[in-house]
């Protein structure tokens, strides 16, 4: 009799699994759940909207709760979110719980974006959908259209000289590598992009730095491994410039292009070494921008994600993530 066992094509990856016979399965996924009119904790108002239909991109949109007279600008941040380039999503639980109160602290407009995810869709995409979202939210600066009509948020309560990006985790990763692009390529209308926030980003690369895993158990890593299942054919493989900034062949971080920028570890995290070390890469770069480090010692890997109730630390991250955003 034929085994009815499927057989596993990757495993030891606590994020999905994949199957010879193609079928993919992820493990670790919060909840997808709807916009919301006025959120009853926070009082942001969401909605959910198509910017492209080839290729499917589509984003959910976050205002806060504003006077009805409201005539005043507000910062626009383009968000991420994380789940190593594989999971998660911009309607899942936890990136809707955490906006809602980041726009709600910052008093922003927040546009969170749905890229596709690996190992259907690997990397590069999730990088070529992202820049195309901050191309179609610049595009509302004046009479350009990239794909559809203009969204009225957008177009009404968008300050179009505060415009940030930011992320976690892989999301993080995708605002630094944006940011690189940004720095080389102009976006619609001349828009530019003043700050980024890299929250617990995702970097990596073949030899273990400060206090990693040594040897044999740094190639076991999670962050070792995951690279090769998203971005099979990257060049370089775990030293390629996306996800290794110091990799051969990378660009100067001289060349971000925004004028601030502020990182965002964890002490517990085991990313933690690589965020700052990438501060250090920035300040000896010959950056011209401002670079900022914030740390919560006792936290883990974006603690501030699956928190139900907004804890001390978690208060902490969104007043200091608010004060970046104005």
């Amino acid at each position: 009799m034929a085994s009815i066992t499927k057989e596993l094509a990757f495993k030891g990856f606590p994020f999905i699994r994949m199957y010879q016979d193609g079928k993919v399965e992820r493990l670790i996924e919060s909840p997808h759940v709807p916009p919301s009119n006025q959120d009853p904790e926070t009082g942001v108002s969401s909605k959910d909207i198509t910017i492209s239909h080839n290729p499917s991109i589509s984003a959910r949109l976050y205002l806060p709760n504003l006077p009805q007279n409201q005539t005043q600008k507000l910062p626009i941040l383009v968000y991420f979110h994380g789940g190593a380039f594989c999971v998660e999503s911009a309607f899942s639980l936890h990136a809707h719980c955490f906006l809602n109160r980041l726009v709600s602290e910052a008093q922003v407009a927040a546009v969170s974006v749905e890229y596709r995810l690996a190992p259907e869709n690997p990397l590069p995409l999730a990088y070529e959908d992202s820049w195309a979202a901050l191309q179609w939210v610049a595009s509302h600066s004046n009479n350009q259209e990239l794909d559809g009509k203009k969204d009225p948020w957008l177009a009404k309560f968008g300050d179009f000289d505060r415009l940030y990006i930011g992320g976690d985790s892989a999301g993080g990763n995708i605002a630094h590598n944006l940011a690189m692009k940004a720095g080389l390529e102009s976006l619609c209308g001349g828009v530019r992009v003043l700050g980024a926030f890299l929250s617990h980003p995702y970097f990596w690369g073949s030899k273990p730095i400060r206090s990693e895993p040594k040897g044999e158990d740094f190639e076991k890593t999670l962050e070792y491994k995951a690279w090769d299942v998203v971005y099979p054919s990257a060049p370089g493989g775990i030293d390629n410039p996306m996800v290794n900034p110091a990799g051969e062949g990378a660009p100067s971080l001289a060349g971000l292009g925004c004028s601030k920028l502020l990182m965002c570890v964890a002490g517990k995290d085991q990313l933690r070494d690589r965020g700052v070390w990438y501060c250090d890469l920035v300040r000896e770069s010959g950056w011209k921008g401002e670079v900022e480090l914030f740390e919560v010692e006792e936290e883990e890997h974006c603690f501030h994600l699956g928190s139900e109730t907004e804890t001390e630390n978690v208060k902490k991250l969104l007043k200091r993530l608010a004060s970046f955003l104005v």
